[in-house]
């Protein structure tokens, strides 16, 4: 509990260097509300800085795993003197944060999805470098059905999938199962739910073995690249290589492969 004694929105749980970010408000959906937003940033930040986190998976309680935005907020927010347009700018401006924040997060971070992501809880998962879904989770950009349109989750579903399948869940605002999210590379893979956190557990441990560096080096990498030419993006990650092969653990790894050992990295 919070010192105020309100309910913790967002809980943390640490293991071997694994930290699950887990949504704590099954009540409205774990609706992304501004105090949702708040201490989701706050954690996400957090974890960028701490040494001892590798590795962060946002999983949610209840069979929601994010519906998005907190309509009834937005709502109550029309009947300011401004019809609401600085709030609503502050919100999305503060939705945006959190998802540049997972992008830009030296950790790799990894959505575990049980239940329903719609809106801007589709673009959380979308935001995530790897995303594994149970078998019962179904995924939409419903905004079009009430009028408003999933611009801001637009950002990261047409980053992740082709711009014919992005485009068809904004216009019709549809469901899809998680079969159809695997297949147009919305989510990695499904799984039965009752393996679900196992096979996430093991994901995020394989990954967390690894160089904490090397993987910062290469995430970033990856999303800068991703916006460049071909010849920027080549010039570019060459330098990132001659860099990478700089580090200690580069050495280390190259010479625990050549004699057939464990590295032993110093993330350096």
């Amino acid at each position: 509990m919070m010192a105020n004694g309100q309910k913790d929105l967002v809980l943390e749980e640490l293991e071997n260097g694994v930290m699950r970010l887990i949504l704590n408000d099954e009540k409205r959906r774990n609706a992304l509300s501004e105090n949702m937003l708040d201490a989701l940033h706050e954690k996400i930040m957090d974890s960028a800085e701490n040494p001892k986190i590798r590795v962060v998976v946002i999983s949610a309680k209840g069979p929601v795993f994010c519906a998005g935005h907190d309509l009834k907020e937005i709502t109550q927010a029309r009947d300011y003197k401004d019809d609401g347009i600085i709030y609503f700018q502050n919100l999305f401006d503060k939705c945006s944060e959190v998802m540049k924040g997972i992008v830009t997060n030296p950790k790799p971070v990894i959505a575990e999805v049980n239940g329903i992501a719609t809106a801007a809880g589709c673009q959380l998962v979308a935001s995530c470098d790897l995303a594994i879904a149970s078998d019962a989770s179904k995924f939409a950009t419903p905004g079009v059905n009430i009028g408003l349109f999933c611009s801001t989750p637009m950002v990261a579903l047409s980053r992740n999938v082709s711009n014919k399948h992005a485009m068809e869940m904004l216009l019709t605002g549809d469901m899809v199962d998680s079969k159809r999210a695997e297949q147009i590379g919305l989510i990695n893979f499904s799984c039965a739910e009752k393996v679900l956190s196992d096979e996430v557990n093991a994901l995020a441990k394989k990954i967390a073995s690894k160089s904490s560096l090397t993987l910062s080096v290469g995430k970033r990498a990856f999303y800068q690249q991703s916006e460049m030419t071909l010849g920027e993006a080549y010039a570019y990650t060459a330098k990132i290589m001659v860099d990478n092969m700089l580090k200690k653990d580069a050495k280390e790894g190259i010479s625990a492969f050549l004699t057939k050992r464990k590295p032993q990295w110093q993330d350096k």
